[in-house]
């Protein structure tokens, strides 16, 4: 199964939190591929610095509850705090897609119920995966980036 994990970190080396990171969810599998690095502007909480996000692929043996403990025990080991709600933070590692599963379980929901809404989701998603589906609406991650509006600065370093 190749799932898609959406990584971002605003605190500290922001981009070797990332690559930390990368190499430890390795674990779970081959690393497909990994976007590059994109500076982003913090979208719900904005008085916080800004974000360094990618997207990494990796294919998989793991279940979609398997790869989130995975992602959730990584942030741990890295010393992440949870200070407030979508605050800043070191590493953050969500899971945005899981091949074509739909789940909706207390603490994981697959696809990422806000990936559509974050330009700093779906522009390195489109770079790695441009034609990947969203298993629900069905658009792949190019088309929902064209619909993007206008806003959330992202820039690729």
């Amino acid at each position: 199964m190749t799932a898609y994990l959406s990584l971002g970190s605003n605190l500290g080396d922001r981009a070797a939190n990332l690559r930390a990171a990368i190499t430890q969810l390795s674990a779970a599998g081959r690393l497909v591929a990994v976007s590059g690095m994109y500076e982003t502007q913090p979208v719900e909480v904005p008085d916080q610095p800004w974000f360094v996000n990618c997207v990494a692929a990796i294919e998989t043996d793991f279940t979609a509850r398997e790869l989130l403990d995975l992602a959730l025990s990584i942030e741990a080991a890295m010393g992440r705090l949870r200070m407030r709600e979508k605050g800043a933070r070191n590493i953050d590692i969500d899971v945005v897609l899981f091949g074509e599963l739909v789940v909706d379980e207390p603490g994981l929901k697959i696809p990422h119920p806000a990936m559509h809404r974050r330009r700093f989701v779906l522009e390195p998603l489109v770079e790695i995966a441009p034609e990947v589906r969203h298993p629900e609406s069905g658009k792949t991650a190019s088309e929902m980036l064209a619909e993007f509006a206008d806003g959330q600065t992202v820039r690729r370093l």
